[in-house]
């Protein structure tokens, strides 16, 4: 117990140094810079105890078979973001004996927020009954929102006509997505879980997916439209978030296991012989790697 313990200790600071020096490395090049208040060894040190307990479809611990480069590149990818796993910003995900990081809704909000010029990001849906007007400029190409007065006694989880997210810049609004239900529907169709009608989330909680729907979407034009560092712009993309990542997946993986093609954000992804771990229910496990930030 002792010389396995040794084992993991030595393997984490190999790993963990070797990503902080590469973070080091991007920051002296002025290539990198860290949020106020983000301590990347604090956020390595929860990831690695959350990836400590984490086991594989074979039940075996994922730091053993998902490769050193892959678990390594999976957290600076986080530490370029400036992702938490605690605050459940980022979840890791093993693809066939590789590690990657998927960022949560709350992820992008949170990267959304450090991007030049930006303060925050909110989102609201619209009901039946609400009063909601935009106009578009002709000499901007900008569509802009000219009213928007919600009543409280439309609030009805049947009768969402769309929503709309704005990014907020210092003098008000500096980027507006808009979908109306129909779209939403459409985005969340992308998901098995919720196309086979067992997503529970999307079911019970329609307000919620449907502002998370819009602000992915509004987070995701305004980030790769930034002149923000293409290493952050790189590890954002590379870590696109899922509508609703653990159940989403779990439930592709219950319904199409054993190589069947799934749709997976968009992406054509191939299972084999996967399985769910419950006691790790933040990661699971599929066939094909994705891109990361590379050592």
């Amino acid at each position: 117990m002792e010389q396995n313990n040794s084992m993991a200790t030595v393997q984490e600071k190999n790993v963990t140094e070797e990503v902080l020096a590469r973070v080091n490395d991007l920051s002296k090049k002025g290539e990198l810079l860290i949020p106020s208040g983000y301590s990347p060894e604090n956020a390595l040190k929860s990831a690695w105890l959350i990836l400590q307990e984490t086991v594989d479809r074979d039940k075996k611990l994922v730091l053993q078979t998902c490769s050193k480069s892959s678990t390594a590149n999976a957290l600076l990818n986080m530490v370029i973001q400036g992702l938490s796993p605690l605050k459940k910003q980022c979840y890791f995900v093993a693809y066939g004996g590789k590690l990657e990081l998927m960022r949560s809704y709350m992820g992008t909000v949170a990267v959304t927020k450090r991007l030049k010029g930006v303060n925050d990001v909110k989102a609201y849906c619209i009901y039946e009954g609400d009063e909601f007007e935009t106009e578009y400029n002709i000499d901007t190409a900008v569509l802009k929102i000219t009213k928007f007065n919600p009543k409280f006694e439309n609030i009805d989880n049947t009768k969402i006509k769309g929503a709309f997210a704005v990014v907020l810049g210092d003098n008000g609004p500096i980027y507006t997505e808009i979908m109306n239900m129909n779209q939403i529907k459409k985005a969340w169709g992308q998901g098995t879980a919720y196309s086979s009608g067992k997503s529970t989330a999307h079911n019970n909680f329609a307000e919620e997916m449907a502002k998370k729907t819009v602000i992915n979407r509004a987070c995701k034009m305004f980030a790769n439209t930034s002149d923000d560092s293409d290493i952050l712009i790189e590890a954002f993309n590379n870590s696109d978030v899922e509508e609703d990542p653990v159940e989403d997946i779990k439930t592709e993986i219950k319904d199409k296991a054993n190589s069947k093609v799934i749709d997976f954000e968009e992406k054509k992804e191939i299972i084999q012989e996967a399985e769910i771990i419950e006691p790790a229910p933040d990661i699971v496990e599929v066939e094909k790697p994705r891109k990361g930030p590379s050592f």
